[in-house]
C-alpha cells in the first residue's frame, strides 16, 4: 500500500491530478455556461438556440486539450480514464486521483456558473431550464411516471452511441494524427524506446494541436447531431457532479422554481458513457495500438 501511495503521489502525478481538476472545471464552466446563457431567463443569450450550446461545448473541450494535453493527457472524463485503464493503457494506480480530480473539478466549474448567474436563476420559472444548466435529461421525459421508462431507454442508447464515438474519435485523432505513421517509422529506425518515441513525436506537435482542435469539432457535431434527445452528457463527471450541486443548493440560490434533480435518471449519464468508453477503447486497441 505504501508503494502504491509513493507511486501515485509523486510531484509529477500530483501536477497531473491538479491539471485534470483545472481542465475539467474549465470544460464545465464554458460548456454548461453556454447552456445557462441559452436556458436562463433574462440573460443576453436567452433562447439563442442549440447551436450556441454546440459551439460552447466544442470549444469547452478543445481549449483544455490545447492547454493541458501534454501535461495530463486531458482526460477530463471518467469514461475515458476507466476505458484506458480497463484496456491496460493507463495504470490503475493513477485512476483514483484522476477520477477525484475530474468529479471535483466539474463541481467547481458548475459552482462558478451558479455564482455568475445567481440573479438569472431567480428569474427563471422553468425547472427543466434550471436543471438543464446543471445536468441532462432525456427529451421524452414529460414529468410523468409513464415517461420515465422510455426516457431512460432512449437516454441510455443515445448516451452510449455518443460516448462511443467521442472516445473512439478522441483516440483516433490523438493517435492516428497526420504524420503519425512517419513518426512511428522514425522511432523504429532510431531504435525505439520511450525516450526516442517522445523525442520523435515531439516534432509533430503541430499535427497534435490540429488533432486537439479536431476533438473540439467532434464534440460540437456530437452535440448538434446526437445531443437532441439527451443534452448530451457523454461524461459522468460533467453530469453527476453538477447534479449533486443542484440537489444541495437551496431555493434561495436557484429560485423558487428549482424543481427536483431527477435522480431516477442520474445513473444513465454515468453508466452508459463508462460502458461505451470501455468498449470504444477495446475496439480501437483491437484495430490499432495504444
Amino acid at each position: 500500500m505504501n508503494e502504491f501511495f509513493k507511486e501515485a503521489l509523486t510531484h509529477d502525478w500530483l501536477l497531473k491530478y491538479a491539471t485534470e481538476f483545472v481542465a475539467t472545471a474549465l470544460m464545465v464552466l464554458i460548456g454548461n455556461g453556454s447552456v445557462a446563457n441559452v436556458e436562463l431567463k433574462g440573460t443576453k443569450g436567452n433562447k439563442s438556440g442549440w447551436l450556441v450550446i454546440g459551439f460552447g461545448y466544442g470549444v469547452a473541450v478543445m481549449l483544455p486539450a490545447l492547454m493541458f494535453g501534454d501535461v495530463s493527457g486531458n482526460h477530463i472524463n471518467p469514461a475515458f480514464t476507466l476505458g484506458l485503464a480497463v484496456s491496460g493503457a493507463f495504470k490503475w494506480t493513477y485512476v483514483p486521483g484522476y477520477l477525484i480530480a475530474q468529479f471535483l473539478g466539474a463541481m467547481f466549474g458548475q459552482a462558478l456558473i451558479v455564482l455568475g448567474h445567481a440573479a438569472f436563476y431567480q428569474k427563471t420559472e422553468d425547472p427543466n431550464a434550471i436543471l438543464g444548466s446543471f445536468s441532462t435529461i432525456d427529451a421524452l421525459d414529460d414529468g410523468t411516471e409513464e415517461s420515465r421508462r422510455p426516457a431512460t431507454i432512449n437516454g441510455f442508447i443515445n448516451e452510449f452511441i455518443g460516448s462511443f464515438v467521442l472516445v473512439f474519435g478522441a483516440l483516433a485523432l490523438t493517435h492516428n494524427y497526420i504524420g503519425h505513421s512517419v513518426a512511428s517509422t522514425l522511432t523504429q529506425q532510431y531504435g525505439g524506446g520511450e525516450q526516442v518515441e517522445q523525442m520523435v513525436h515531439a516534432q509533430f506537435n503541430g499535427a497534435l494541436s490540429v488533432a486537439n482542435m479536431g476533438l473540439g469539432f467532434l464534440v460540437l457535431v456530437l452535440v448538434i447531431s446526437l445531443g437532441g434527445p439527451t443534452g448530451p452528457a457523454l461524461n459522468p463527471a460533467r453530469d453527476l457532479s453538477p447534479r449533486l450541486l443542484h440537489h444541495f443548493l437551496p431555493e434561495t440560490v436557484l429560485g423558487e422554481h428549482k424543481g427536483d434533480s431527477k435522480w431516477w435518471y442520474a445513473w444513465v449519464p454515468v453508466v452508459a458513457p463508462i460502458l461505451a468508453g470501455i468498449v470504444a477503447v477495446a475496439a480501437f486497441k483491437a484495430l490499432y495500438s495504444l
